[in-house]
C-alpha cells in the first residue's frame, strides 16, 4: 500500500511482493530509439566544420551550433514545465511516454526539414534555427525516455536500463561517423578537414534528408510497436507557481549573464583582433607560397603546415636550413613572420582582458543557476506549497548534478586537442588527435555497456563474468572502429589498464546507484588530479579515463534524483533535462580559465593543463551529491543500498499511476 506523498514521505511499500519483471519487448524498442539519437548526432561532426569553412566563421561562431543545441534542451524542458504549470497536467504525462517520444521524433524531423531549407538558402542563422528545432525534439524525447526506461521494470534496477540505452546510444555515435563518411565520400577512412571543406551544398542536403527519414522511421517503429505501453499518467499535477517564478527569474538572469559575452564579439577590441587575425592569415598564405616555391614539389604538405603547432625555435631552425636553397624567399618569409609576431603580441594584449571579462560573466551564469536552485529548495523546506518537485532536496541537488555532469563530460574532451598540442604531452597535432578523442567517447560506451549487465536476468556467476568480459569486448570494438577508420591504434593499447580499473569499480559498486556514483566520481576526481600532476601518456590516459567514469553518471544521478517524487516524476524529469545547459556553461569556463592562466605564465601549455582543475571541482561535487543523497533518501524511508525481498520496489500508485495499455 502506497503512503501519501510529501517531501518526507516516499512511495515505498514494505511488502513481500516480488520485484517487477522487466518489459524486455518495450525496452528493446526504446533502446533502438537511443541508437538513432547517437547515430544521427554523428552528422554534427561534419556539419560544424562545414559551416565554419563555407560561411567563413571564426571558432566562436562555429561553436554556436553547440550553443543552439544545449540551449534548446533548456528551453524545451522549460516549455514542458510551463505547460504543466498552467495546464494542470504535465504534457508528457498527458500524452504518455510512448506518444511523447513519437512526437519528439517527428518534431526533430521538422527541424531536419528546416535545416535543408536553410542550407539551400545559404543561411547560417537558419541552420541554427533548424538545429534548435531538432534539439527541442530531443528534449521532449529524453524527458520521456529516461523515466520510461526506469518504469519498464524494477525501479531499483532502473539505472541499468538507462545505462543500456546509453550504451546503445554510444554505439550509434561510434559507428555513425563511419557510415556518414562512406555515404558522403565513398570511404570509411577518417574524414579530414579538406574532405569536409570540399563538400557541396547538395551533399549536405542529402545528409539531412537521410537524417529526417531516420527520425520518421524511428517514430514509426515506436508508434506501431505493440510491445510498448502507452505510459499515460492518470494524475493531475499540482500547481507550482513559486518554482515557475524561480525558473523564469533564473532564465532572465542567465540571459543577462550571456548577453555581455555575445556582445563582446562586436566590441572595438574584438573587431581589432579579427582584423589582425585576418592580416596574419593573409600573410601566412604569402609565406606558404614562398615556401612552396622553395622546397621540392613533394614537400608541399610541409610548406602548407609550416607554421602549425610549432615553437618559434623549431620554425627559425627550419628557416635557417632552407636559407641555403633560396635566401631571398626565406628572407621574405622571416619578414612576414616578424610582422605576424608583432600582430600576435598585440592580439595577446587585447585578448587577455576581453577573455577575462567573458570568463567572469560565464562564472556568473553558473552561480545564477546554483544559487537559484539552492535558494528555491531552502524556501520550499520552510513552506513546500507552490514549489512542486523543487520541495525535494534530492531533485534540486540532482539538477546541479546533471548541470555539472554534462559540463564535465563535454569539457574534458573539448579541451583535450589543445592539451595534446603542448610539448609536455607529445606535441600531437590536431590531425593526429582523432584517435584519442574517439577513445574518450568510446570510453562512455565501454562503461555504459558494463553498467547495463544488471538489466538481464543472469545467474550471479554469469553476471560477474559478463561484468569482466563486456568492457573488454567494448574496448576491442573501440580499437576496431579506429582501425577501420585507418588511424594508428597502437597508442590506445595501454588504455586497457584504465578499463580494468573500471571493472574493479563496477564489482565494488554492486549495482547500487549512490555507491556507484560515489565510487566513479571519486575515481574521476583522482584521475584528473593524476593528470594535473603528471605529463605525457600517463597524464593523457588519466584525462581520457574521465570518459569511463562519466559513463554511468547520467542514469545514476537521474535515478537518485527522481526517486520518491511520485506524481512530480515527469516534472522533475523536465527540470533535470533543463540542466543539460551545463554543456554550454562549463566548457567555456575551462577554456577562458586556460587563457587567463596562460597569460600569467611563460611556460608553454601551463594554462590548458592547469585548467583541468575545473573537472576536479565537478567530480568533487558529484561525489558530494552521491554521499548526501543517500542520507536524504534514507530519511524519506528509501534505501537502495539495502533493498531486499521485504521491501517492494518504488510504488507508482496512486500518486504516479501509469496506465499500462497498448496502442
Amino acid at each position: 500500500m502506497a503512503t501519501s506523498m510529501g517531501p518526507n514521505k516516499p512511495a515505498i511499500a514494505r511488502t513481500n511482493a516480488q520485484p517487477i519483471p522487466t518489459n524486455y519487448g518495450a525496452l528493446t524498442t526504446l533502446v533502438t530509439v537511443f541508437f538513432f539519437w547517437g547515430f544521427i548526432a554523428a552528422g554534427n561532426s561534419i556539419f560544424i566544420p562545414f559551416c565554419k569553412h563555407y560561411f567563413h566563421l571564426d571558432q566562436f561562431q562555429s561553436q554556436l551550433v553547440d550553443f543552439a543545441f544545449y540551449t534548446a534542451y533548456y528551453f524545451g524542458a522549460l516549455g514542458l514545465y510551463l505547460y504543466g504549470a498552467f495546464g494542470g497536467l504535465d504534457l508528457v504525462a498527458k500524452w504518455g511516454y510512448k506518444k511523447s517520444i513519437v512526437y519528439g521524433l517527428l518534431f526533430s524531423a521538422l527541424g531536419a526539414v528546416a535545416m535543408i531549407v536553410a542550407v539551400n538558402a545559404n543561411a547560417f542563422a537558419g541552420m541554427l534555427v533548424g538545429l534548435f528545432i531538432v534539439a527541442l525534439g530531443f528534449s521532449l524525447q529524453q524527458t520521456a525516455a529516461q523515466p520510461f526506461a526506469i518504469s519498464l521494470g524494477d525501479p531499483a534496477t532502473g539505472t541499468g536500463r538507462v545505462n543500456l540505452g546509453g550504451g546503445v546510444n554510444s554505439f550509434g555515435t561510434m559507428i555513425g561517423p563511419i557510415v556518414v563518411a562512406f555515404a558522403l565520400f565513398g570511404t570509411t577512412a577518417a574524414v579530414s578537414d579538406e574532405k569536409i571543406q570540399s563538400l557541396g551544398l547538395s551533399k549536405v542536403i542529402v545528409l539531412y534528408v537521410c537524417v529526417g527519414i531516420l527520425f520518421i522511421a524511428a517514430a514509426a517503429l515506436f508508434y506501431f510497436s505493440k510491445k510498448v505501453p502507452a505510459g499515460i499518467s492518470t494524475e493531475k499535477q499540482e500547481k507550482s507557481s513559486k518554482a515557475l517564478t524561480a525558473l523564469l527569474v533564473m532564465t532572465g538572469l542567465l540571459i543577462i549573464m550571456f548577453a555581455p559575452v555575445f556582445s563582446s564579439y562586436n566590441s572595438k577590441e574584438a573587431k581589432r583582433i579579427e582584423t589582425l587575425e585576418k592580416e596574419t592569415g593573409d600573410e601566412n598564405t604569402k609565406a606558404v607560397a614562398l615556401l612552396q616555391s622553395t622546397v621540392a614539389p613533394a614537400d608541399s604538405v610541409f610548406a602548407k603546415s609550416f607554421f602549425a603547432d610549432k615553437s618559434d625555435a623549431v620554425i627559425n631552425k627550419q628557416l635557417d636550413s632552407l636559407n641555403q636553397i633560396n635566401p631571398a624567399n626565406i628572407a621574405a618569409v622571416k619578414t612576414i613572420k616578424s610582422g605576424n609576431d608583432a600582430r600576435a603580441a598585440e592580439i595577446a594584449t587585447l585578448k587577455h582582458p576581453l577573455e577575462q571579462k567573458r570568463m567572469y560573466w560565464l562564472f556568473g551564469a553558473l552561480a545564477v543557476v546554483v544559487i537559484t536552485l539552492l535558494f528555491s529548495n531552502a524556501s520550499a523546506q520552510r513552506n513546500p506549497a507552490g514549489w512542486g518537485a523543487m520541495q525535494y532536496p534530492q531533485l534540486v541537488l540532482g539538477m546541479i548534478g546533471i548541470l555539472v555532469y554534462v559540463g564535465v563530460e563535454v569539457t574534458i574532451v573539448s579541451n583535450i586537442s589543445e592539451l595534446l598540442k603542448q610539448p609536455a604531452f607529445g606535441s600531437i597535432p590536431s590531425s593526429q588527435a582523432a584517435p584519442y578523442i574517439s577513445l574518450y567517447w568510446g570510453s562512455l560506451m565501454i562503461g555504459r555497456w558494463a553498467g547495463s549487465v544488471s538489466v538481464f536476468n543472469l545467474k550471479p556467476s554469469t553476471k560477474q563474468l559478463m561484468t569482466i568480459l563486456v568492457p573488454i569486448i567494448a574496448f576491442g570494438i573501440v580499437v576496431a572502429v579506429n582501425a577501420i577508420s585507418q588511424y594508428d591504434v597502437r597508442p590506445l593499447y595501454l588504455y586497457i589498464v584504465c578499463v580494468l580499473v573500471q571493472i574493479v569499480a563496477f564489482y565494488i559498486s554492486k549495482d547500487k546507484p549512490a555507491r556507484t556514483l560515489l565510487i566513479f566520481a571519486s575515481l574521476g576526481m583522482l584521475a584528473m588530479l593524476i593528470g594535473l600532476f603528471s605529463t605525457g601518456n600517463f597524464a593523457i590516459y588519466a584525462f581520457l579515463s574521465g570518459g569511463l567514469f562519466c559513463s554511468i553518471m547520467w542514469p545514476a544521478i537521474f535515478t537518485l534524483s527522481v526517486t520518491g517524487l511520485g506524481k512530480y516524476t515527469t516534472q522533475g524529469s523536465a527540470f533535470l533535462i533543463m540542466m543539460i545547459l551545463g554543456g554550454g556553461i562549463i566548457p567555456p569556463i575551462q577554456g577562458k580559465l586556460a587563457d587567463f592562466l596562460q597569460s600569467r605564465s611563460t611556460e608553454v601549455g601551463t594554462g590548458i593543463h592547469q585548467s583541468y582543475w575545473v573537472p576536479v571541482v565537478c567530480f568533487a561535487y558529484l561525489a558530494f551529491f552521491a554521499f548526501a543523497v543517500k542520507g536524504i533518501l534514507k530519511r524519506q524511508g528509501i534505501n537502495y543500498e539495502e533493498i531486499d525481498e521485504t521491501i517492494s520496489p518504488l510504488s507508482t500508485e496512486p500518486e504516479a499511476a501509469i496506465e499500462i495499455t497498448k496502442n
